[in-house]
């Protein structure tokens, strides 16, 4: 079976009760356990991780990319945080592993501040998925399934 990997930028630990009318109520240990029904129904192994750290971040898109290559990732699911607005390291750590990346947002960021709109990691990406709540993660772990299957 493939992994998927779900990373989580900074502050997406406070999910829960940072801004509930932005990002609901639901925590990161929900958003885990959805994740992990999701992968089941699809067949992956889920690998869930958060970090605060952009560098540590980088280090696990390395990472992916070296299990893609072995055949056994499905792909990377980021939630980059704010450093999708901000980390050029992040775009080149996508672009240099060549890895299969769907960026996902819990809030719609384009309705959100002018300073939301822009994203270093689009580029790079796959799929972008946006504005969907935490359900979205659900949605992009059966994107990736799709893309796994050629469809």
């Amino acid at each position: 079976m493939k992994t998927a990997l779900i990373l989580n930028g900074p502050n997406l630990n406070l999910l829960g009760t940072r801004e509930p009318a932005v990002y609901g109520s639901h925590t990161l240990a929900d958003v885990e356990n959805l994740c992990a029904q999701a992968c089941a129904t699809h067949g992956f192994v889920l690998d869930f991780r958060q970090s605060n750290h952009e560098g540590e971040l980088v280090d696990w898109l390395h990472e992916a990319g070296r299990l893609q290559v072995a055949g056994n990732l499905a792909g990377v699911i980021l939630n980059a945080g704010a450093y999708t607005h901000t980390s050029v390291a992040l775009h080149d750590a996508i672009k240099g592993t060549g890895i299969t990346l769907i960026e996902l947002h819990i809030s719609n960021v384009f309705a959100r501040e002018a300073f939301r709109h822009h994203s270093y990691i689009s580029p790079a990406a796959k799929a972008v998925m946006c504005g969907f709540g935490v359900s979205g993660y659900a949605l992009a772990i059966a994107g990736l399934a799709g893309m796994q299957a050629g469809d």
